[in-house]
């Protein structure tokens, strides 16, 4: 590992890469401490802390930006969800398909009506925010006023600035992708995530002895190392599909006649699933947040408890499902069926077209549902901790997954540094240890 990190700082590009993205997350952590003008912090820091509605997935994914009142509370997710429904859009809209395919200039249109969205967005969750915010001051009771002035004036304030730090931590994902180590936009999630990672140890250990006991919290220990390493094993996981190509005589050479392999994912869809079906989940106690006086929005709320039966049920139904909605998203057999056609190539045993399109769907069904049965059973891990052991996990499995995939991602992109300029660095003599999740 010594010898990797000498061979880092050798190159001067890759060298510089990293000190610009350290640099540019230095910027975006820094950010988290400037807050909007008119919130009494401290009163806020206390309401948010342990809530466990939508806006307090916000405030875990932000790196403790919302309760902060920072200018980054919105984060980098209405840029992200705004890519999420460009992507779906192509599966509905014929245009838009056509600019997916159109190459540079249809993604720098698309890339321009995603900041479009995003722009919306920013404004309907900021102006949502806001008004949530206005109604932390019936709860907060006698402690004081969440929101000093309440009004038109203050939800204005609100939109317009989280709407900019939203479109600056747009800037700064950009900036990371193309100047720094790649994966600009994960990599501001997983610092936000792994930033608090200090303070909830700290907690823990202080509850040890008195709320926590020695061996449970041993036995919690050993399933998160255990859940980490069913990341890995699943995120590197896949399929491979013998691909063979026919020789064909292109004037005086012989082309083809190679075998390659068609690598399809366990998990094609990533975190998408999880982070949908958490955001669904998690409405009705926003929404009973928003109308505390309405007895349906209670009622709703209380079945869906995130530690109840009903709550991980629903949960492991809607990943499933979103695994496969985003993987026939993510993933077209007939298009794939028939650039392998294009370039002449075919599967030993099955026929170019149709048969190999409904082949490749056949396995891709069944690999999908192993990896949306270990998303599943990573994700729901933390309510069972929490009812079996009373530990506070502080870090449910979708925050797990976001970690250790980044992480596998940015040690990928380093390899490939390395690698492009003839240094053995992270390979080793025997080839590359680490493969990514991404499956080129």
């Amino acid at each position: 590992m010594l010898a990797s990190l000498a061979n880092i700082t050798r190159i001067p590009e890759l060298r510089q890469r990293i000190v610009f993205t350290l640099g540019m997350l230095l910027v975006y952590r820094l950010g988290i401490f400037i807050s909007v003008p008119g919130l009494n912090h401290e009163l806020l820091r206390k309401q948010v802390a342990g809530t466990q509605d939508i806006l307090g997935m916000f405030n875990l994914i932000s790196g403790g930006a919302f309760e902060n009142g920072s200018i980054f509370a919105l984060g980098i997710m209405p840029y992200i969800s705004s890519s999420i429904i460009f992507s779906l859009l192509g599966v509905v809209f014929k245009s838009v398909e056509q600019l997916q395919k159109e190459g540079v200039e249809g993604r720098r249109k698309l890339n321009q009506w995603t900041r479009y969205l995003t722009v919306a967005l920013c404004v309907v969750q900021g102006w949502g925010m806001a008004v949530y915010l206005e109604s932390m001051n019936a709860r907060a009771g006698v402690g004081g006023q969440v929101v000093l002035k309440e009004g038109l004036g203050f939800r204005l304030l609100m939109v317009v600035t989280l709407m900019a730090g939203s479109m600056f931590l747009m800037w700064i994902g950009e900036q990371i992708t193309e100047r720094g180590i790649g994966n600009g936009s994960s990599l501001i999630i997983f610092s936000g995530i792994v930033a608090r990672l200090p303070a909830a140890v700290i907690s823990t250990k202080n509850l040890l002895g008195t709320q926590i006991q020695l061996i449970p919290l041993l036995i919690v220990g050993l399933i998160i190392v255990g859940s980490i390493a069913l990341i890995v094993f699943f995120e590197r996981g896949q399929r491979r599909i013998p691909i063979q190509y026919a020789k064909r005589v292109v004037g005086m050479r012989t082309l083809g006649g190679q075998t390659s392999h068609l690598p399809l994912k366990v998990n094609t869809a990533g975190v998408i699933p999880p982070i949908f079906a958490s955001s669904l989940l998690l409405f009705p106690s926003t929404l009973q947040q928003f109308f505390p006086d309405a007895a349906f929005f209670q009622r709703i709320s209380d079945w869906m408890n995130p530690t109840g039966l009903l709550y991980n049920a629903c949960f492991v139904g809607l990943i499933v499902f979103f695994a496969y909605f985003y993987t026939a998203v993510m993933f077209n057999p007939v298009d794939v069926a028939e650039n392998v056609r294009k370039q002449g190539g075919f599967i030993p045993g099955i026929r170019p077209g149709r048969r190999t399109a409904e082949y490749l769907d056949r396995v891709l069904s069944r690999i999908t549902f192993a990896g949306a049965l270990y998303m599943a059973l990573v994700c729901v891990l933390p309510s069972v901790l929490i009812q079996e052991f009373g530990v506070p996990f502080y870090f449910g499995g979708t925050s797990i997954m976001i970690v250790v995939g980044v992480a596998m991602d940015t040690a990928s992109q380093i390899e490939s540094h390395l690698i492009t300029r003839n240094y053995e660095g992270l390979t080793g003599p025997r080839g590359p240890r680490i493969r990514g999740r991404r499956a080129e």
